[in-house]
């Protein structure tokens, strides 16, 4: 099979310091959004081109949709939940371990549970734990012994979730049950050092998963069954952080990015770096995002 390979275009252009984690809303055509570094959650109105942001005074790793509209957050050491129109935040519960941590990337599984994984703030190495919040408020370590929490996603009948920790350069899978959580761990797919580091992810209507390259400058698309590289997207922006699915028919890769990294001299060839960026995907479709609550 011929590798596809796409062009991402600047969407907008929003120099933020560490953007990450998109998330689409399918109801209201927004795609969310943070700068984890400028403290910022951001409400992309696609239709009109708008883009608002809400301060919420502290690092915001990651998001994702309640049933009713309102969005839960992972901030430095909480959960919480935001109200983008009332632009209001009002915590769920504190994290009392790992103080020296932050809340990295996260999402709501096929469970209805809140997953999301820490990262240290003192680039201490496998003390990092992945983290579910039930329904009942509950805030459960479901895994250990990690460095940088990052990308997951689901098949699409729900039974596997896919994993990335970032510096063990690949992606894992474990079997997925709504009741009990994950087991079985295994390696899916593995990383070359000259591809980037894998970050961000997310999964297609076909079981493959799009995968985000922080240096690499570019997302590919690759079959969890057999590690095959099946797309790559080129992005004009080195640190590459997430991607999600969005559009009316979701069939657009909507792709954040980081500017912090990049040396003053390196911004005048990518000068839409920590931007937003977006691709036409002609022969997949991304899945309806899961809600919590």
């Amino acid at each position: 099979m011929t590798m596809k390979t796409y062009d991402a275009s600047p969407a907008l252009d929003a120099k933020a310091l560490l953007g990450e984690g998109p998330l689409w809303d399918e109801r209201t055509k927004r795609l969310y959004w943070v700068d984890i570094d400028g403290y910022a959650l951001h409400t992309f109105d696609t239709v009109c081109g708008a883009d608002s942001t809400i301060d919420v005074g502290e690092h915001i790793g990651c998001l994702g949709l309640r049933t009713d509209g309102t969005l839960i957050a992972g901030l430095t050491r909480r959960i919480a939940v935001i109200d983008a129109d009332a632009r209001t935040v009002k915590t769920l519960i504190e994290r009392s371990e790992l103080p020296e941590s932050r809340f990295n990337d996260g999402k709501v599984g096929p469970d209805g549970r809140f997953w999301a994984g820490t990262m240290s703030l003192m680039k201490k190495r496998g003390e990092e734990k992945l983290y579910t919040l039930d329904r009942d408020g509950r805030l459960i370590a479901r895994e250990s012994g990690i460095t940088t929490s990052n990308g997951l996603d689901w098949s699409v009948d729900g039974r596997t979730m896919y994993y990335i920790d970032t510096p063990t350069m690949c992606v894992v899978a474990y079997d997925f049950d709504n009741a009990h959580g994950i087991s079985n761990k295994r390696t899916v797919i593995t990383f070359s050092a000259d591809e980037g580091r894998p970050d961000g992810m997310c999964a297609d209507a076909d079981d493959m998963l799009w995968i985000a390259h922080w240096g690499g400058h570019r997302v590919t698309r690759r079959d969890p069954r057999n590690g095959a590289l099946l797309a790559q997207v080129n992005v004009p922006a080195s640190f590459v952080t997430s991607c999600c699915f969005g559009g009316d028919d979701l069939t657009d890769l909507y792709i954040t990015t980081a500017r912090k990294p990049v040396s003053e001299d390196a911004l005048t060839k990518e000068p839409h770096a920590g931007g937003v960026f977006v691709v036409h995907v002609d022969d997949t479709r991304g899945e309806t995002t899961y809600r919590f609550g």
